[in-house]
């Protein structure tokens, strides 16, 4: 099964894979997905979405409020800190196949499509739905 990434495309992919969430495992070469946020603008460039350094850890110590006793794997919390996150262009080159992340219907009927990118801007795309992953 592995980790994947997701990405939520503002670009035209139809109305089954516009806006929406989906998942890959095809950005990332040899990893298949590191939990990475991405997003494809209307204008077809990817980017990816940085939240590192917008959250502190915050650890909990017996005779805290929020100390759990009983489980003390819960005894942290990750706080906001004010910082945003970045967003950057992601120049890949090279095909990358992505799917819907919640779909109830069967596997051969899974909005997928197919996109080529040139420096990290769609070249073109391929509904890919009904072909066997």
């Amino acid at each position: 099964m592995g980790m994947f990434d997701w990405v939520r495309s503002s670009y035209d992919l139809g109305p089954q894979l516009t806006d929406v969430e989906c998942q890959t495992k095809d950005i990332e070469d040899g990893i298949g997905g590191t939990m990475t946020q991405y997003w494809i603008s209307p204008d077809g460039y990817l980017y990816v979405i940085d939240y590192s350094g917008t959250h502190n850890l915050e650890m909990y110590e017996p005779g805290d409020e929020k100390y759990d006793e009983e489980f003390s794997w819960r005894n942290f919390d990750w706080v906001p800190n004010g910082i945003h996150g970045k967003i950057r262009v992601h120049p890949i080159t090279k095909y990358i196949e992505i799917h819907t992340s919640a779909w109830g219907g069967a596997w051969e009927t899974w909005p997928r499509a197919k996109i080529h990118f040139r420096y990290g801007k769609v070249q073109d795309y391929e509904i890919i739905t009904h072909q066997a992953p």
